[in-house]
Order: structure tokens, then C-alpha cells, then sequence
């Protein structure tokens, strides 16, 4: 039966399913109510208040993706066996879900080039072996990859490890996501998050959703869109695909939303992909033709608005049209809603990120927020939807190339640590890197950084020619099975809720949250603070200011955090206080923006021409599922796009009978990068004609190693792609 809406009591019963996976309902309840922040996505959840509790105090507020994630930490271990019985060929064979659901890691495992399988080794085995190996290396001959599941407390002593061993190639996954938000938003309003709390975004009369598919990526929004509605706001989306839950959502927590529905979209507009810049700077030049543009606030608060609003005269609706896909007249209702706003949020996701011009997207959400004074007043700003829990957060606590000159100078001068000058290298370059030999060592804490890549082919390739790749998880995933380096070691680590001491997590609300951690489920992992300490201590022994052992205690590593991370002075006595806190400085409730002279930004951009135009060519989006977080794939079925695989290729059904094709035709996709064989060509007309949608990350293949020059973020969006039979 055709799903027509999102959550519902479908979740309802996805709940007992998965209950019943982990031992039992109230088993899993118990676990799902502890004092810790929620495992999957950053909109914020738990902490003190208990788990399924939002930061406004709302409960019950749950999602598949919190329940996936915490059933797969309650997963029994991988026995002995496993390593004895399945060579790495075979794990090569397993599909994302197949390697998740193997079970938790408990033993550190290691796999040498020339041989067949894992073995077994001991975490002192380990140690020796990757100590040995960093002291015989140089510095800049190694990387360090960052996930979004880890807490502050283990992102910045990683961090801090990799400096002081002498190398600025720290890296956070962001930079494969929604680094594009970062420095759009940095270079227009002088801050790199979302200036609002989850308050403005309930209280606001518009929201916009850009390039994003909420419902299954970060469900618990819904709730708050939910309220928007029923207050008689507007909620436009913006995207090239018809998304169920954003058309019908059943909020199951919600007994009149659960019964009846509740209506999302009041506008749903369908760019080409890659027409976003187009569309938005469309509705600008709509919004000043309607005599909706706040003067004062631009000529007061705005850096260039005059050259800005001259760019926007000069552009026709010809251009506009042409590369948006978008007619003006669907563009000038918009910006009549908008006009018509008190109070507006733009929000964002990785459909405006992973492209060529990311950076520039970003940069024009935020001119059409500005030009109407929609950033800097209660209930309106910028908010750019993050998608790990606690991704914010490890960018916040100096997991980039660049420390922040703040933190920099205040932990060579409080703490007396020697901190090294060169540049680091993004995530991309330093793969490039590894691939020419110039890089030797990676190092990753969390994540799949071989799944996470563009052009898995090279992702293969380069990480093959590491020596040694160690790489701290709690359960396998492919980066386990491709891209094994000549010497690859798995060290097996707690989940937040097991962890012996308290930990921190940052949402996208930028609300420090904290985790009281737990009794550990299984015996060997080990809390993640104490292994990276614990391999420094053998590394740098001697290391000015550092007392390693010392560093093993969580509650040390937040009183150098509070020093030396400007806004996060209370996070020295949170586990005393359980007091969480709104960080300072980031949310904007008055137009004065921490940019050079006070003034928010405005930039002007050549919108770029659409590509895959030519009568053989789509443009393809590589998108998540409603059953996967990320590169984890909890599911096979996407229930909201009514698909029961994942090796498809949906596109309109007028595209599929321009390429003579029928349902379920075996098909190859190709693409200047790569190619898929025997993929299933499905119609599929909630797509935008010219335009078609794969599963991420095993289209990966298709999408080239081109990032936007100012992010660094590869465009795994508007990739040109033909279809082969």
C-alpha cells in the first residue's frame, strides 16, 4: 500500500518492531529515557531532561532514527568466529545494513595487506602498534578524521593530541556536508551556526525549508512545523522532489496530528537541481518589485546593500527562469508570503550544501533574510538544519585546520602547549594526498570516511595506499571492508550512553547538553577519551603543558574546553551544576552582527547555467533514505518514497519513456567519474522532470572529486548523468 504520509501509526508500530529487537519494550524505553543526548540528529534532544525531551521540555518527542541508533548499541558482540569464518572478500560483499547488523564491536581487530582476514589482537598490541608507527612518522604525513558522534571532551583532546604531536590535518565530517553553512553564514553574518533557538523557530509566522527533507532525516522537527501550522503560519518548501512527510505528516505524539494529519507545505516550488541560486535570488528581485525590502534595515545594518539591490534590478526574469526552472509568477507568490511575514526562519539542508556553489547558496539565503530584517529580532533568522548529534560541536571545540585565532593563542598562553603553524588540509586534500603517497597515516574517530567520500572508486584507491589506518567504531561499517590500508587496526569504543563519566554534546540550537553515560552493555570497548590519552601518552609522553593522564578524566578536558573555547565558560562545572547552557555570543536578538564593522554581509553571484541539458543527460541528487542515518543503513526499504531497494534510479516517467525504458529495467549509470551497473529504472513523478534521485553513499561512484572552492564540500548534488541500457 502507497504510504501518503509521514509517521503515523506505521511509526507507532515501528516502535514495538524495534522494542522488541532490543530484548523488549520497556527495555528499550529505559534506554531511550536516560540522561544523554539523542545519538542521531542535531536538532537536540535529552541530556537532563531525560531522553525523547526537546530543549523547549516537550515529551514524548522520539524518531525512528534515535530508536535505530540505540538498538544497534544494544546489538549482542561479534564472536571470535566471525574474524575466523568471513575473509574480508566476503565482508566486501555485505551491504551497509548487512556489516551494521553484524553486531558490536568488543575486541580491537587488525587487518595486514597480503593476508585474508581480521585477527583478534590485544589493546595493548594496539597501542604499541600504532604508537610506533606515528613516532616513525612525520606529522604531516598523517590525518585525522572527526565524527559527529563523539563528544566534545573526545573531539578536542583529539584534536589537541594531533597539534601538539605537530600536524594541522584535523578534519571534522562536516566538511563533507554542511561546511558550505559554515563559511556562507560566517562571511555574512560574522557567526558559522544557526542564529536562533528552537524557540524563534516555534514562534515564527514562515518557515522556509530549502533543499531538505526533514520528515526522514531529523523527524522531530516536524513537531515544531506541526505547531507553526496550527498557529496559521506558512511553511514553504523548496525542493526538486515532492517528499511525502513534508505534503502530510502524522506527528504520533500529537492524538489530533496522529488521527487526521497534519498539512505541511502551504507552498511546494520544485527547482531543477542546481536552480537553487537562480530561485533565490529571484524571489529578492520579487520581494523589492513588490516594495517589500526593509530599507532601513539594509541601509542601517547591511554592508554594499546599495551595489546588492543594483545587482538585483539588473537581473531578468529571463535568466532567472531559465536556470531556476522555476516561472516567475510560482516566484512572485513567494515573495508575496514572505512580504507578508513578521517573523520568518530560513532553514537549510544539504541540498543547498553539495553543490559547486554551496557557499554561494548560503550566502544568498542569508541576503534574502537580511533584505527584509529577518535576522537580528525574536522569532526570524538563519538555521541551518546540522545532521550528526553532536557535529556542531567538534567543529566548535577546534576540530578544524585552522584553530580559531582565540582558541590558538589562549592554549599556547594558559596552558603552554606548543601548537603547530603550518596549513592543514581539508578532507578531500588530504585524501588526494594519501593516494600520491604525501600522507601515510589516518586516523578517524567515528564515522565511515571511506563510505562518506566522493568518487569511491579513488576513495578505494587512496585509502589502500595507507600504511596504517586506525579507526575508533562501535559496529562495522564499510570503510571495514574497502579501502583497507596495508596496515588497518579497529578499535572498539563505548556509545555516549555506556561511557564511565559524563560527556558533552553541542545541538544545532547551539545548546551545550549534558550526558550522564551509563553501565557498559558489553565487556572490551573502551570510552573513547581513555584510548586516545592513552595513545598520546605512548606517542608524546613528554609533551609541553600536556599531562596525558591526567586527560583521561572527562571533567579535565572541559576545564581546558571552558579556558579556551570562547562561549563555553560554563562548561567547567556543568557536571557539577547539570546546568546546560545556550552558548554566547551566536544567537541574534539585535542587529549587530560579530562581523568586522557590525554589518551584515551582502554578496553578489553569477548564477550558474544548468547542466545535464543535453537529450541523453539527467541531473541526479544522491540522497538518504527514511531507513538510514547518514552512511549507516538501518533499513533496505524507503518507506516514504514507496521503495522496497536501494539499487534504483528514480526519475519522471516522461524521462523514462525519453529513454525507452520500462519499470525495472536493469540499466547502467554513468557519469564522467564512474559507473553503476544493473541499476533498476523506476518512474517515480514526485521528481522534477530532468532530474533524478539515487541512494547515497552507493552512488558515491557517479559524483566526482569537484568541491566548491570556498567550503571544500564536493558536490554530491547536480551531477550529470546518462543512462546506458
Amino acid at each position: 500500500m502507497k504510504v501518503r504520509s509521514g509517521g503515523g501509526f506505521r511509526a507507532i508500530w515501528y516502535t514495538v518492531k524495534k522494542g522488541r529487537e532490543a530484548g523488549g519494550i520497556w527495555k528499550l524505553f529505559k534506554a531511550m529515557r536516560s540522561r544523554n543526548a539523542c545519538k542521531t540528529c542535531a536538532l537536540g534532544m535529552g541530556g537532563q531532561k531525560g531522553g525523547m525531551v526537546n530543549e523547549a521540555g516537550s515529551f514524548p518527542e522520539v524518531c525512528k532514527k534515535s530508536m535505530q541508533a540505540m538498538v544497534a548499541d544494544m546489538q549482542p558482540a561479534i564472536e571470535s568466529n566471525f574474524w575466523i569464518d568471513t575473509p574480508v572478500s566476503e565482508l566486501k560483499k555485505m551491504t551497509p545494513r548487512e556489516l551494521e547488523h553484524q553486531g558490536r564491536l568488543i575486541r580491537p581487530i587488525r587487518y595486514r595487506a597480503g593476508t585474508e582476514h581480521y585477527e583478534e589482537i590485544t589493546w595493548q598490541q594496539a597501542f604499541d602498534t600504532i604508537a610506533d608507527k606515528l613516532r616513525a612518522t612525520k606529522p604531516d604525513e598523517t590525518f585525522w578524521y572527526f565524527s559527529g558522534r563523539s563528544s566534545n571532551e573526545a573531539g578536542f583532546l583529539l584534536q589537541l593530541f594531533a597539534r601538539v604531536y605537530g600536524t594541522n590535518n584535523v578534519n571534522n565530517c562536516s566538511f563533507y556536508c554542511h561546511q558550505a553553512s559554515g563559511v556562507g553564514l560566517q562571511s555574512t553574518v560574522g557567526s558559522g551556526t544557526a542564529t536562533i533557538q528552537l524557540e524563534d523557530l516555534e514562534n515564527a509566522d514562515t518557515v522556509f525549508i530549502i533543499g531538505g527533507n526533514p520528515p526522514s532525516n531529523h523527524p522531530r522537527l516536524m513537531t515544531s512545523l506541526m505547531h507553526v501550522r496550527r498557529r496559521g503560519g506558512k511553511v514553504i518548501v523548496i525542493n526538486p522532489v515532492r517528499e511525502t512527510g513534508l505534503i502530510k505528516f502524522r506527528v504520533p505524539s500529537d492524538p489530533f496530528s496522529l488521527l487526521l494529519g497534519t498539512k505541511v507545505a502551504t507552498q511546494y516550488v520544485q527547482p531543477h537541481i542546481g536552480g537553487d541560486l537562480a530561485l533565490l535570488w529571484g524571489i529578492a528581485k520579487a520581494v523589492k518589485q513588490q516594495g517589500g525590502m526593509d530599507d532601513d534595515f539594509l541601509r542601517d545594518h547591511c554592508r554594499d546593500s546599495e551595489t546588492w539591490i543594483k545587482a538585483i534590478s539588473a537581473l531578468t526574469w529571463e535568466e532567472i527562469e531559465s536556470k531556476s526552472g522555476v516561472a516567475r509568477s510560482e516566484i512572485e507568490s513567494i515573495a508575496t508570503v514572505y512580504g507578508q511575514s513578521k517573523k520568518a526562519v530560513f532553514s537549510w539542508t544539504m541540498g543547498i550544501t553539495h553543490h559547486a556553489h554551496g557557499v554561494d547558496n548560503v550566502q544568498a539565503i542569508a541576503a534574502l533574510a537580511m533584505c527584509r530584517g529577518m535576522v537580528g529580532r525574536p522569532g526570524a533568522g538563519l538555521m541551518p538544519i546540522r545532521g550528526h548529534s553532536n557535529v556542531q560541536g567538534i567543529g566548535s571545540v577546534g576540530v578544524t585546520p585552522k584553530l580559531k585565532d582565540a582558541i590558538f593563542t589562549a592554549l599556547q598562553e594558559k596552558f603552554g602547549v606548543e601548537l603547530p603553524t603550518t596549513p592543514g588540509k581539508d578532507t578531500l586534500a588530504c585524501m588526494e594526498s594519501a593516494a600520491v603517497g604525501d600522507i601515510k597515516i589516518g586516523f578517524s574517530l567515528g564515522g565511515n570516511l571511506y563510505g562518506s567520500n566522493p568518487d569511491s572508486t579513488f576513495a578505494d584507491t587512496a585509502m589502500s595506499n595507507l600504511e596504517l589506518n586506525v579507526m575508533l567504531n562501535t559496529t562495522l561499517n564499510t570503510g571495514h571492508a574497502h579501502g583497507l590500508a596495508q596496515d588497518t587496526i579497529v578499535l572498539p569504543v563505548l556509545a555516549r550512553d555506556e561511557e564511565p563519566e559524563s560527556t558533552t554534546q553541542e545541538s544545532m540550537f547551539n545548546f551545550v547538553r549534558l550526558s550522564d553515560g551509563g553501565p557498559r552493555r558489553l565487556p572490551g570497548p573502551r570510552s573513547e577519551v581513555d584510548v586516545i590519552a592513552s595513545i598520546a601518552e605512548k606517542v608524546i609522553p613528554d609533551a609541553k603543558g600536556v599531562d596525558w593522564n591526567t586527560m583521561k578524566q572527562a571533567s579535565t578536558i572541559r576545564d581546558w574546553i571552558g579556558a579556551v573555547v570562547p562561549g563555553y565558560g560554563k562548561i567547567t562545572e556543568i557536571d557539577k551544576t547539570k546546568e546546560e547552557f545556550q552558548i554566547d555570543g551566536r544567537t541574534f536578538y539585535e542587529p549587530q552582527f560579530p562581523t568586522e564593522d557590525g554589518r551584515g554581509v551582502l554578496f553578489i553571484h553569477d548564477l550558474p547555467a544548468l547542466k545535464g541539458t543535453a537529450q541523453n543527460e539527467l541531473r541526479l541528487m544522491t540522497v538518504r533514505s527514511e531507513g538510514q542515518f547518514n552512511t549507516v543503513v538501518y533499513e533496505e526499504e524507503d518507506l516514504y518514497r514507496n521503495q522496497d531497494r536501494r539499487d534504483v534510479i528514480l526519475m519522471h516517467s516522461d524521462d523514462m519513456k525519453r529513454f525507452g525504458l520500462t519499470h525495472d529495467q536493469l540499466v547502467t549509470v554513468a557519469s564522467d567519474t564512474g559507473a553503476l551497473k544493473n541499476i533498476r529504472a523506476r518512474g517515480y513523478d514526485d521528481i522534477r522532470c530532468g532530474n533524478a534521485l539515487m541512494y547515497y553513499p552507493e552512488a558515491n561512484v557517479l559524483v566526482s572529486r569537484y568541491a566548491d572552492p570556498k567550503s571544500k564540500t564536493p558536490a554530491f548534488k547536480g551531477v550529470v548523468i546518462r543512462i546506458e541500457t
